[in-house]
């Protein structure tokens, strides 16, 4: 191991709408700031620029208050972890050069963190923590993924969406039923109102048994819509039960998947993470799939399954403890590289 002492790690996300700063010692959190972008609702979606504006304004602060809150000082933090990509450039660039300045500035050792993979192991922030080798599902607005995480090196890709991904069809249900940006929130909302069984909504059947696909589904709510409301007015009545009978299906299609995959792969622990996983419906079939299986379930809580520093500083700490650090020459990128980055398999 890189080092067996106490680590003061500090921590930076800023791959889309979320600036966030983390303070952790080792495993245990001592301070997370999240700085959410909430003026992007009256657009429909995150503005790139706008969102890089908005990194380079709150920063500084943050980090600021992440040191007030933890009590530490900057000369006391031993590591500097940061998001360096999937993400909008621009906004990754803020974070990423803000946490290479510290690194360089106070001579202390860097990590530049795989988004995903800070997702992917942010069930370690948990007081009960996942067993390898374990299954993760990862759901958030740009990614689905099913993944056999063998420990914190050896990460084996066994399905993703061939299309949309699950939150992103959470977002474009809830613009075309009116309800806007974010859609997560809004359509569980709405669903809990609404009688799950009222609507028979397909989920697309793959010849790849692992991945997932969602722009079948989305469609047919769109076809649902045309058809019986082609005004556009859809009561409240009506609106609650597409919502719910949406979330249903796909929630279904995520936990079949992964029940498929529990029973060709045998694991000591379920972990459910990223943005989607704050859906109750959601968590509350994969902890009733991790009981009938009878295997622990990890699920973070709602602090952190969005995007949150907490999970990027502890993530650059479990490859720092096994030896890895990066050069100050790293650059951030979009989308997931085919490189060292993302340690999948």
């Amino acid at each position: 191991m890189a080092d067996s002492r106490k680590v003061n790690i500090l921590g930076i996300e800023s791959s889309c709408d979320e600036t966030s700063v983390s303070i952790l010692i080792n495993e245990e959190v001592k301070a997370n700031l999240i700085s959410s972008q909430h003026f992007h609702k009256a657009y429909g979606g995150v503005v790139p620029e706008l969102s890089s504006r908005a990194h380079l304004q709150m920063i500084k602060p943050l980090v600021e208050s992440a040191l007030q809150t933890a009590d530490k000082n900057l000369e006391d933090i031993d590591l500097i972890t940061a998001t360096a990509g999937p993400g909008l450039i621009g906004a990754l660039l803020v974070g990423l050069t803000f946490a290479k300045g510290l690194s360089y500035s106070l001579n202390k050792p860097f990590v530049a963190v795989n988004h995903i993979e800070g997702h992917i192991f942010s069930g370690f922030i948990m007081e009960k923590k996942p067993e390898f080798p374990m299954l993760v599902l990862v759901v958030s607005g740009g990614h689905t993924l099913l993944l056999y995480v063998e420990s914190f090196t050896k990460i084996y890709l066994l399905g993703t969406t061939v299309d949309d991904a699950a939150g992103e069809a959470f977002d474009k249900v809830s613009k075309l039923l009116g309800f806007g940006y974010p859609g997560g929130p809004q359509i569980e909302a709405s669903a809990l109102k609404g009688n799950e069984k009222s609507i028979k909504f397909p989920v697309a059947e793959l010849k790849d048994e692992y991945n997932f696909s969602f722009s079948g589904l989305k469609t047919s709510v769109l076809r649902f819509v045309q058809k019986n409301f082609p005004e556009g007015n859809i009561p409240e009545n009506d609106l609650n039960n597409i919502s719910a009978s949406f979330q249903k299906a796909l929630v279904e299609a995520l936990v079949k998947k992964v029940n498929l995959a529990l029973s060709n792969y045998r694991v000591k622990s379920l972990s459910l993470v990223g943005g989607v996983a704050a859906n109750k419906r959601l968590r509350n079939e994969f902890s009733n799939l991790a009981e009938k299986v009878k295997i622990p379930c990890i699920i973070p809580s709602l602090e952190y399954c969005g995007d949150n520093a907490a999970m990027i500083a502890l993530r650059g700490f479990q490859l720092y403890q096994t030896g890895i650090t990066d050069s100050l020459s790293v650059m951030p990128y979009p989308a997931i590289p085919e490189n060292h980055y993302l340690r999948i398999q």
